[in-house]
């Protein structure tokens, strides 16, 4: 099970995740979807009726004639950015207002402030209504559609109750960025005394230990230094990270070979806080946690951690958001 050990998973956008949705099978576009092709979405009437007001990087406000239905989804490119195009299985910084088209009521808005939320563009992670809206779009383009319930929340309607039993929604999004799989700084020279780290060709990083006795203090040092924004105590991070024990050197806990990681820097151990708050995105870090700032002297049994076990965290910031 990912994330068992160190980190609290911090459900962004609840909401809009697949395992939210309640239709019952996979539609014929998940299906697409999930092997990796983009749906040719395209635009329509009902997407083309949606007024759209607001700046970009702001919050939008949308208006439309109710009950707004569809049979397919629909979208409509409002502006087209000109970074590179979104492809299914990217993660994505995005903003995203949500409507219930049959009662024209807003449901959710994302900050539009401190970060895009990330999302990974696939059925399997988001409802398909926000996979139609998002997949094959240049970044910097905003987009509205018009969506089916069989892409929403089906017959039995969202789990809060904004979205009725069979009602469609309507989606505004800002596609912002596409989000890095490691970390883009600049490589930095560190203490010689810090475990070694090498990277394969993934970016998946090795460690290899000193023979010496574990520290009894916290070090961090800056393999990579990126040039992103500062991560803030508070801030929801989006990272790549290989924990490994010092005292057995095996790896008892990591994101690679599975997906990024997203976590409230509050939910951590403290030591994984203390690497994280004041580093920019796009920087990896490397860092040693004595007991005290990581299982303190109960340990951690599930992940073998005694109470005495010195850790060495490998972190790849790849974003963040508040």
């Amino acid at each position: 099970m990912r994330l068992r050990h160190v980190i609290i998973p911090v459900a962004i956008t609840a909401l809009l995740l697949a395992g939210c949705s309640s239709s019952p099978e996979p539609t014929s576009t998940e299906q697409a979807s999930s092997e990796g092709t983009c749906l040719d979405t395209s635009s329509g009437a009902a997407s083309e009726s949606v007024s759209v007001e607001g700046d970009e990087g702001k919050a939008p406000t949308a208006t439309f004639d109710t009950p707004l239905q569809v049979d397919t989804t629909e979208r409509t490119v409002i502006t087209e950015g000109d970074g590179d195009e979104t492809a299914h299985g990217d993660w994505a910084g995005i903003e995203i207002t949500l409507y219930n088209a049959t009662t024209g009521e807003k449901v959710q808005s994302s900050s539009y402030a401190g970060g895009p939320m990330q999302v990974k563009i696939a059925d399997d992670a988001l409802i398909p209504a926000l996979v139609r809206a998002i997949e094959c779009v240049p970044v910097g383009s905003r987009v509205v559609s018009v969506s089916p319930a069989a892409d929403a929340w089906g017959e039995q309607g969202s789990s809060d109750g904004a979205v009725g039993p069979g009602d469609a929604v309507v989606i505004i999004a800002d596609v912002v960025s596409i989000t890095p799989q490691t970390a883009t700084g600049e490589p930095q020279e560190v203490d010689p005394s810090l475990p070694g780290v090498t990277l394969d060709d993934s970016g998946a990083p090795s460690v290899t230990l000193p023979e010496a006795k574990a520290p009894t203090a916290f070090e961090l040092g800056v393999l990579k230094k990126g040039d992103g924004t500062t991560v803030e105590d508070g801030d929801s991070v989006t990272v790549q990270y290989q924990g490994v024990n010092w005292r057995t050197g095996e790896v008892f806990d990591q994101s690679w070979g599975d997906a990024p990681a997203q976590f409230g820097t509050g939910d951590v151990i403290a030591g994984f806080t203390k690497a994280l708050v004041g580093q920019t995105v796009g920087s990896q870090v490397i860092a040693v946690i004595p007991p005290e700032d990581g299982y303190g002297a109960t340990g951690s049994e599930s992940a073998g951690i005694k109470g005495t076990d010195t850790l060495v965290f490998v972190v790849d910031i790849l974003a963040t958001s508040r």
